[in-house]
């Protein structure tokens, strides 16, 4: 498993009971369209000062449940960005909470129940308008209706879902009411014209290009309203999994972790392969297991529950069992189909369209090594722009980048010097600033 940000347990089970109830204050908001204008929430003094929204967005049968923080900088031009967590299944209050959104725990300053809140520097809503989705259907607080479509989420249909609720978002559609429909749309039509930029964490990486093309395909048909897709990034991203099982063993090589005899041993008794291995292939089997004894798993505990912060984001009663930040149990084995080994095909199918991607990976992550993220890269074809060399923040080097390019295609790699998984978790600061500068369309 890669690496992960590590707490004390004490720590791990505090912001587990105060994530359930962050899941409640948001609750008791405003109404607006088919969310709610969230002013408050458990943990935070006072008023919040950004515009916080929650709701559901009905697509067929499933009701997909989003946060939306419009930009703190110039919301009628910055960016909209739709950022996808990983999983598949995990929840997209991890983003707003722990990766690119306005509030951040502090739980030096922790309350009689709940730890507090505080606002997270360096947060892309400073910059950029961020929708945060739980998606596919059993993440977080989205459900369906019938039953069944827990049992129909793959890869490719939660992107055309995705497709749909976007499109939605933007003409406010299945809101309960004339009056709500009305309010959506006076509210959010403004945010047609902004340029709009898909993101994609972890599994949410091999999501990411097939929304892309989706969407892509979408305005090329016509469909309304037409979306103003400008670039998608890809952040510690699942791309192939052949290629990144694959680069695991020469990773923790070079990361010092195994030594150099058993590395030539295994490289030699596996052939270079460590993930299709015959069962008669003993002696590959046998050191793939010596290395295994040396890379432990770190997990960190799930969150939110509490039903106050569920009462706060207006989350409809019943129709969950249980918050989970990864929910494995109900879009796991048996109910969702990873039915896209590898999303190198769109990759490569989008290196013919005119958009901008930047693709970012920790220099300490293990399951998604860089390795392996330059191997797909490769193996698209495409033309250096400009090579690699170190990028800084506050003068010190933030990691190490490379641009390539087909015609009006771009791809920006970069690395995050002494990131885990995920970057934006590890180094906000330097993420900031990458971000920043790729949607200004300035070198890193």
């Amino acid at each position: 498993m890669a690496t992960m940000p590590l707490y004390s347990s004490i720590h791990d089970w505090k912001s587990y009971i105060f994530m359930r109830t962050l899941l409640v204050l948001l609750l008791f908001g405003s109404t607006a369209l088919c969310g709610s204008i969230i002013k408050t929430l458990p943990g935070f003094p006072g008023i919040l000062p950004f515009k916080l929204e929650t709701g559901y967005i009905k697509v067929e049968s499933s009701e997909f449940f989003y946060y939306f923080v419009e930009s703190q900088g110039n919301p009628s031009r910055d960016p909209l960005i739709l950022h996808q967590l990983g999983g598949p299944g995990c929840s997209g209050l991890i983003g707003f909470l722990k990766q690119i959104g306005p509030l951040v725990f502090n739980l030096s300053t922790y309350g009689a129940t709940l730890p507090s809140l505080q606002l997270a520097p360096y947060s892309w809503t400073e910059i950029s308008s961020v929708i945060f989705i739980d998606a596919p259907i059993g993440t977080g607080f989205s459900y369906s209706n019938n039953p069944e479509d827990h049992f129909l989420s793959s890869d490719t249909n939660t992107a055309l879902m995705v497709n749909k609720f976007m499109r939605k978002m933007f003409i406010g559609i299945n809101c309960l009411t004339v009056l709500i429909i009305m309010q959506w749309l006076e509210d959010h039509s403004e945010f047609k014209e902004n340029p709009f930029i898909i993101g994609g964490d972890s599994y949410g990486g091999l999501l990411a290009p097939i929304y892309v093309q989706e969407i892509l395909e979408g305005n090329k048909m016509g469909q309304e309203p037409f979306i103003n897709l400008k670039g998608f990034y890809v952040g510690s991203g699942h791309t192939d999994t052949d290629i990144e099982k694959n680069s695991i063993i020469p990773y923790v090589y070079h990361m010092g972790l195994i030594s150099d005899d058993l590395y030539e041993r295994a490289k030699e008794s596996c052939g270079g392969n460590y993930v299709h291995v015959n069962a008669t292939n003993t002696n590959c089997l046998n050191d793939i297991a010596k290395i295994a004894q040396n890379i432990p798993a770190i997990a960190i505990q799930n969150w939110a529950n509490n039903k106050r912060v569920q009462d706060a984001l207006q989350v409809r009663k019943g129709t969950f069992k249980k918050w989970y930040r990864c929910n494995f149990e109900d879009v796991g084995e048996g109910t969702y189909t990873n039915n896209v080994k590898s999303a190198v095909g769109y990759h490569k199918n989008l290196t013919n369209s005119s958009i901008e991607v930047l693709v970012y990976i920790g220099d300490h992550e293990v399951d998604i090594s860089h390795i392996s993220a330059e191997r797909w890269i490769k193996s698209l074809n495409l033309t250096l722009h400009s090579d690699w060399r170190p990028w800084y923040t506050a003068d010190q080097v933030a990691g190490y980048t490379m641009t390539y390019k087909n015609f009006n295609y771009r791809l920006t790699y970069a690395t995050v010097k002494g990131a885990g998984h995920s970057p934006t978790e590890y180094k906000r600061k330097e993420c900031y600033a990458m971000i920043q500068r790729w949607m200004n369309k300035s070198p890193l």
